[in-house]
């Protein structure tokens, strides 16, 4: 089984046939198997033979292991015993060769001879067997010899210390006696004991033979025979050096080995003082180390000598012996290393003599570490050392390592080029501790020159004319051989660089040569220009040397910069290697540079600080009044440690934001690697985890990042610096969703491409934008060209080659709906809005800056088409246009041109036949259009307003539809009179001044030339509008042409584009003018009217701050056209009367005429334009009473941008004026923004009060003064009170009022007696109601109601109050259903409205009732003393009443003489009016 066993292992593997067999062993041994002699043999003899025939390696180790002599050998050893104990040894003596030491089995063989000896000693066994058992393993060995002589001398001391057991010391003897024959009387005299010999008989006289042998050894070693001392020889001594130090050059090293022999034996010199006496002469001739080398290779007998001798010399200078203080000769150090290059020496047997070890060495680099951590903490402390202690502290550094004998051998080896030896010491040591070192660096940049050579000559780069320096290769065969091929630079030259580390600066030339091999090994071109901000050709990653560049730029070239003192040179040249790796590349080696490289370098933390300090010194000084001194003084330290100097620079500008002006104009001076490092510190600066983004409040942006922001936008428009890194850093956080960062490409494109914010433009800039390109530059000054023509090429280069413009536009247009629905989930409202506002901004920032800088070429074929806008990318549609509007006026242009072309008779067609050519060009470029804008809206939407509508309204703008010529009218003018201005310039010479002359009539002629094309642009527009007119509104109902199409439109088109820009909100309102003005069927101007003014509050409610400015720049324009038609009535009547827009169906009260459908009156205008006016007053009030920040803050915006045309009635002026000054009063010392928007729109509306007019001025009011408030308040509800037919402010008047006004004349006839009464005890009333202002103002409404009294003017916001009925002029028309159901919806948004809270609400009711209850027991205390007092006055009263109706007979004949003659009076008017046209 065991054989089967193990020929199925082996067959499978060696391994596993050992293992088997070493189990085999064990278990034999274990069960005892071996113990028979039958077994073990038969057992050898089958695994032996079969194993051995196999040739497996495990058959011998297995019979070997199984030779085990058993404790039965001793018992059996006449019998058997004795056969197997030879056979045993001897296979064991046979295996191992014939030497025993040697032997693998040497341990057996011994342990079986010294068992063997014992069983003599012990008389175990016959002692003449024994002999005669040792004689035969002897005949068989003589080794064996050695060995039993060793195993007696053994045995003798064991026998020697058992003094009680006297008969094993004899037996011993006995033994020793008669084996001595076999051994011989010499071997035992050499290694036994005297006293042993002498017992054994050996020697008769031990005594005189250990006197013999003392005087013998006191001759061989203690009596001096050779002389080491100079005096003691000293010819032969001298003899010697002259040989040694003789002209070597004519002697060989064979010649001299023989002379110093007979010098040796002549004058019987010391071989040791010899050794020394080459090796100083050695020391003195270097050069000529390759005979010496062959002289000591010959003379020395081993190195353990030669190591003793080195010891001596070495321990001499650090022991106290050295009594001048010598230090360790570079001579010796150099010897030393020729040795062990030589392999004369081993660097293992050399390294431990030296002194100090390794562990002080690591303790030494850890206290410098430490030193140089606390130097950098101790900086902003104030020191009270003198100022010469760092410099002794220094020196004392110094004079530590000037005796470091490991220093001293590493510089040495060095030198020769041994510098496989010096790379293993400078892996014991701490790295970079032992290169720091000055003599060290020195030594391997020399021995860096030396094998690079070679490759610097053949790709250094130079001009040929240049003379290069040549460095000639080591006299030495064991150096590293120079660079052939960049692969051997890979071999041999960049460890020793990178063992350099930053501690290349000791040789720049050095750093400047690798330099340049690195640009010839990447293909890098040599140029003059190496601007930050152009990019050089990527080098590819499989270039030569690409990886490693990299890795020389990390650990060697930009520390190594760092410790050089202001080197812009090797700076520029540094990056005119970099420049070529993408920036990502880039700023990884930037950031480890400030980083990690810094802080495992104690030599580069002491500059670190060095720099700190003086940064931190020079940013004190900086203003606008010294940039130029302090700006080369912050070039200079921008040489070596940009990074750190940058990290200081922009915090303290995060803090102070007005050294953002002098910092950007002092770095005029900087390199071009500091210009790309501040781009990285600008990033690193940005994406500060540890700093919060907005304030503590939670509801604006900080301000460090607004700083930062404003830094970056002004620093890369004046500096060349690379925006690729800044720009995907911005497209990396819009993809995270973190919109904040936007502020930064806000300002950049502001900088850089003068495209500022056109928020806060003037209404004259705003009029600009609708002109051509020309106009835009010279009238609206927000685009600053002539400044950044050469950043904003920079800019969209970047954009263009980098790949970045699309994709930032579409994360722009994605990021608004981020912005509202994940982004901001838990911040403040008012931080929502900022955000929204910023992205939408910063969107059409950049998309104007793309239009404007790209070719319309570019532009068309970057972005992607409107179809895939709005169906892949998801953008929204108002975006969508506004980003694909450049492209249709392109594509049309383009389209018409080709018609032209292809229209040979072109030149003969009329006006009228080439503006159909554009209509029909633009309805070809705009049918794919329009069926992409199909899908995206509801189906419902098709149904009163057509798609071809809704792409025409988004695809125009102002310049399509409005020629602004009194501004071309300006600046033409302008430009005629400049020349004559320019005379009294005398800085001008004659050739300047006429040369500007000549630019400014050609700038004239152009703007001529633009404004000619502008408007044969807008006439072929408007042909188009009317060719498209009759489609855009289908006809219907007359209810869906008033309502559903103006809903539509509304929603869809007009609100989504009048908040999207300020020019788009006059857009919007240009564009109502302009379907009003073409007579478009199905559309009714004064319904789109009446739904814009009539209900505000939600639209102004929903707007972000810049939406709110928007929205009121179209209220504006809106409300400019209404005013104006509302100022003359030949205005009217040329431009409404007549017109579909402002035909609208009527309820009269006659019915009996059966004319139901009219159009509206100049005067009947005047009456609905009154109750717009009071319609947006009412819902601005209810904003500005609602308490909420965003309402209070939208309202206060729109009634600052409608100003000029709101409130036009005095009364609706004084209301607002008291809301504003209730909401000063409350957000004074709350809501500081609020109170001074408050206060500011306080102030413009105190100016425009002389301006306003009063409300019987704005439109004529028929009747009394209380029918006037009644007509203002709600006239419908009366009616419907009184039975009455509801006729509406606006509308056509009727005889059904003057019934009306007559009942209401009896009505007040009869309760003038119970108001007299009453009079006392409402003055009592009135003054107490003046406690509450919101009581107040309920109160003397209902008493308005209930007496027809009072002013004009909104009613109070109080929930209490009753719901009134709309005052549109279209109302009484409207169905039954449909008026119930907007009375509902009227309602549920007066629930809904947030005037006051449910406690404010609670403790008002309660107020109320108390007061309510008090005046009503005063009531009941008057009523009963009145009573009693009317019995005693009847007579009084009936005359007192009968004075009152004269009175008010009177009173109501005087409106109706006064009205006659405001009649008079105004057709006095316009007859002088007539006769002055």
């Amino acid at each position: 089984q065991a054989y089967n066993c193990l020929i199925h292992f082996y067959k499978r593997s060696d391994r596993l046939c050992n293992q088997w067999c070493d189990y085999l062993f064990n278990s034999f041994r274990n069960t005892r198997i071996l113990t028979t002699p039958t077994n073990r043999e038969l057992l050898l003899c089958v695994l032996g033979s079969c194993l051995t025939g196999l040739r497996a390696p495990c058959a011998v180790n297995l019979v070997t292991s199984m030779m085990v002599l058993g404790q039965d050998v001793w018992k059996n050893w006449e019998k058997t015993g004795k056969t197997e104990f030879v056979k045993v040894l001897k296979s064991l003596l046979e295996e191992g060769g014939p030497n025993v030491a040697e032997n693998p089995h040497h341990r057996d063989i011994y342990r079986h001879i010294y068992d063997l000896i014992w069983q003599a000693v012990r008389d175990k066994i016959k002692r003449e067997q024994v002999v005669q058992c040792l004689g035969e393993l002897i005949a068989f060995n003589s080794e064996v010899a050695n060995l039993v002589t060793d195993i007696i001398a053994i045995v003798d001391t064991e026998t020697v210390l058992a003094e009680d057991k006297k008969d094993e010391r004899s037996r011993l003897t006995a033994t020793v006696r008669e084996i001595e024959r076999f051994l011989g009387d010499g071997l035992l005299k050499e290694r036994l004991e005297i006293d042993t010999l002498g017992e054994c008989g050996i020697l008769k006289h031990p005594k005189k033979f250990f006197t013999t042998v003392i005087k013998l050894k006191t001759k061989l070693f203690y009596k001096q025979q050779k002389f080491n001392l100079f005096r003691e020889e000293c010819e032969g001594y001298a003899k010697l050096i002259t040989e040694l130090n003789q002209d070597l050059s004519s002697v060989t090293p064979t010649y001299i080995i023989e002379v110093i022999k007979s010098v040796i034996g002549y004058f019987n010199l010391d071989p040791n003082r010899v050794l020394d006496i080459i090796l100083e002469s050695f020391e003195c001739q270097p050069n000529q180390h390759k005979f010496f080398i062959s002289l000591l290779g010959e003379y020395l007998p081993d190195t353990r000598t030669m190591c003793e001798l080195l010891s001596f010399k070495y321990s001499f200078y650090l022991s106290s012996n050295n009594e001048d203080k010598e230090v360790t000769p570079k001579s010796l150090y150099e010897v030393t290393a020729l040795l062990i290059q030589h392999d004369i020496m081993k660097l293992e047997d050399v390294y431990p003599l030296l002194r100090p070890d390794d562990s002080e060495i690591t303790k030494m680099a850890d206290k410098e570490m430490r030193d140089a951590k606390d130097f950098v903490r101790k900086l902003n402390v104030v020191s009270t050392q003198g100022k010469n202690d760092d410099e002794e502290k220094e020196k004392e550094d110094r004079d530590k390592h000037e005796n470091n004998q490991k220093f001293g051998l590493l510089e040495a080896l060095v030198k020769v080029g041994a510098w496989n030896h010096a790379e293993k010491i400078l892996c014991q040591l701490p790295t970079y501790y032992a290169t720091a070192q000055p003599g060290i660096s020195m030594q391997l940049c020399k021995l860096i020159h030396i094998i690079l050579d070679p490759v610097y000559q053949i790709n250094s780069g130079l001009c040929p004319r240049i003379k290069v320096k040549s460095h000639q290769p080591l006299d030495n065969e064991h150096a590293p051989p120079q660079a052939e091929t960049y692969e051997d630079l890979k071999l041999h030259v960049f460890p020793m660089l990178l063992a350099l580390g930053p501690h290349a600066q000791a040789d720049p030339i050095l750093l400047y040569k690798v330099l340049r091999i690195c640009k010839t090994a990447l293909g890098i071109k040599d140029t003059a220009k190496y601007d930050s901000e152009v990019a050089g050709v990527v080098v590819p990653p499989d270039s030569p040397l690409y990886f490693m560049t990299l890795t020389l730029m990390d650990e060697v070239f930009l520390p190594s910069l760092s410790l050089l003192n202001s080197n812009c040179c090797l700076a520029e040249e540094i990056w005119s290697v970099l420049r070529h790796f993408p920036y990502e590349q880039r700023y990884r080696l930037y950031d480890q540079w400030k980083g990690d490289t810094t802080t495992a370098h104690p030599i580069l933390l002491r500059s670190k600080a060095a720099v700190l300090k003086s940064i931190k010194k020079l940013m004190q000084r900086v203003s606008k009044e010294n940039v130029k001194p302090t700006g080369r003084q912050l070039g200079k330290l921008s040489h070596s440690s940009p990074g750190l100097l940058f990290t200081y620079i922009l915090s303290q500008i995060q803090v102070y934001d007005n050294l953002i002006g002098p910092v950007v104009d002092s770095l005029k001076y900087l390199t071009n690697l500091s210009f790309d490092v501040l781009g990285f510190c600008i990033i690193e600066s940005l994406n500060d985890p540890s700093r919060a983004r907005t304030k503590t409040d939670g509801t604006s942006i900080s301000m460090w990042l607004n700083a930062l922001a404003s830094f970056c936008g002004a620093v890369y428009k004046k500096h060349s610096i690379e925006l690729t890194g800044l720009l995907q850093y911005v497209a990396n956080q819009l993809k995270a969703k973190h919109s904040l960062d936007l502020l930064i490409i806000k300002e950049v494109v502001a900088k850089m491409g003068g495209i500022e914010g056109i928020e806060e433009m003037t209404p004259e800039q705003i009029d600009a934008t609708a002109g051509g390109e020309l106009l835009r530059q010279e009238a609206a000054s927000f685009t600053q060209i002539k400044n950044t023509r050469k950043s904003s090429q920079r800019l969209k280069d970047c954009l263009i080659e980098k790949g970045l413009a699309v994709p930032l536009v579409l994360l722009m247009a994605q990021q608004g709906n981020s912005v509202v629905y994940q982004e901001t989930e838990s911040d403040h409202l008012k931080l929502v809005g900022k955000l929204f506002d910023q992205c939408h901004d910063t969107l059409v920032q950049f998309g104007t800056f793309l239009a404007s800088n790209l070719s319309q070429d570019d532009y068309t074929r970057k972005l992607p088409p409107l179809e895939q806008l709005l169906s892949e990318f998801h953008v929204n549609a108002d975006i969508a246009f506004f980003l694909a509007r450049p492209m249709f006026n392109h594509l049309i242009n383009t389209k018409f041109d080709d018609l032209r072309k292809n229209d040979k008779l072109w030149k003969q067609r009329t006006g009228a036949e080439k503006q159909a050519k554009h209509a029909e060009a633009a309805q070809l470029v705009m049918e794919p259009v329009t069926a992409a804008v199909i899908p995206i809206y509801p189906p419902k939407v098709w149904e009163d307003i057509s798609p071809q509508f809704c792409t025409t309204f988004w695809s125009l703008t102002m310049y399509d539809l409005y020629v602004p010529e009194k501004l071309y009218e300006k600046e033409i003018k302008k430009l005629k009179e400049a020349p004559a201005k320019l005379s009294d310039n005398k800085d001008l010479n004659t050739a300047r001044r006429k040369k500007e002359a000549d630019r400014l009539n050609t700038l004239m002629e152009r703007l001529q030339d633009e404004e000619k094309r502008h408007k044969e642009h807008v006439e072929r527009v408007m042909a188009r509008l009317r060719q498209e007119k009759d489609a855009w509104f289908l006809s219907r109902t007359a209810r869906s042409a008033k309502n559903e199409t103006i809903t539509q439109f509304l929603q869809f088109c007009l609100f989504p584009r009048c908040i999207f820009t300020s020019s788009d909100a006059i857009y919007a309102a240009k564009f109502v003018s302009v379907i009003h003005m073409l007579k478009t069927p199905n559309f009714s101007t004064l319904i789109c009217y009446d739904r814009i003014f009539c209900d505000i509050t939600y639209t102004v409610t929903c707007c972000t701050e810049n939406e709110a400015g928007r929205y009121g720049r179209f209220l504006a324009a809106m409300l400019e056209t209404v005013m104006k038609w509302h100022a003359e009535r030949e205005v009217f009547e040329r431009e409404c009367s007549g017109y579909p827009g402002f035909i609208t169906k009527f309820r009269v009260t006659d019915k009996a005429t059966g004319n139901d459908t009219d159009t509206v009156d100049f005067e009947n205008y005047r009456h609905v334009c009154h109750k717009w006016h009071y319609k947006i007053a009412k819902a601005l009030v209810v904003c500005l009473e609602s308490k909420d920040f965003v309402q209070i803050r939208n309202s206060l915006i729109v009634l600052t941008k409608i100003i000029h045309h709101f409130p036009a009635i005095q009364n609706l002026a004084t209301v607002i004026e008291k809301r504003i000054e209730k909401v000063c009063e409350d957000e004074k010392d709350k809501r500081q923004d609020l109170y001074i928007k408050a206060r500011s729109y306080q102030g413009q509306l105190g100016a425009r009060k002389a301006k306003m007019m009063k409300e019987s001025d704005f439109h004529v009011v028929k009747g009394k003064k209380g029918e006037e408030a009644e007509a203002a308040s709600s006239p419908a509800k009366k009616e419907r009170e009184k039975g009455g037919e509801g006729v509406e402010e606006g509308e056509i008047r009727s005889s059904g009022k003057e019934k009306r006004r007559e009942s209401e004349r009896r009505d007040r006839e009869r309760s003038s007696a119970s108001k007299e009464r009453n009079r006392d005890s409402e003055s009592k009333e009135r003054s107490s109601r003046d406690k509450d202002v919101r009581t107040s103002r309920e109160r003397d409404s209902h008493s308005r109601d209930r007496n027809g009294q009072g002013d004009m003017g909104p009613p109070a916001t109080s929930r209490s109050t009753p719901t009134r009925r709309s005052l549109d002029p279209d109302a009484g028309d409207r169905d039954p259903k449909r008026r119930r159901g907007e009375d509902k919806e009227r309602e549920k948004e007066k629930e809904k409205s947030p005037v006051l809270d449910r406690l404010e609400k609670n403790e008002k009711l309660r107020k109320e009732k108390r007061e309510k209850e008090k005046i009503k027991k005063e009531k009941e205390e008057k009523e009963s003393k009145r009573e009693k007092k009317r019995d005693r006055d009847d007579s009084v009263a009936d005359s007192s009443v009968k004075k009152r109706r004269e009175e008010t007979e009177r009173s109501e004949s005087s409106p109706s003489r006064q009205n006659g003659s405001e009649e008079k009076r105004k057709s006095s008017s316009d007859r002088k009016r007539e006769k002055r046209r």
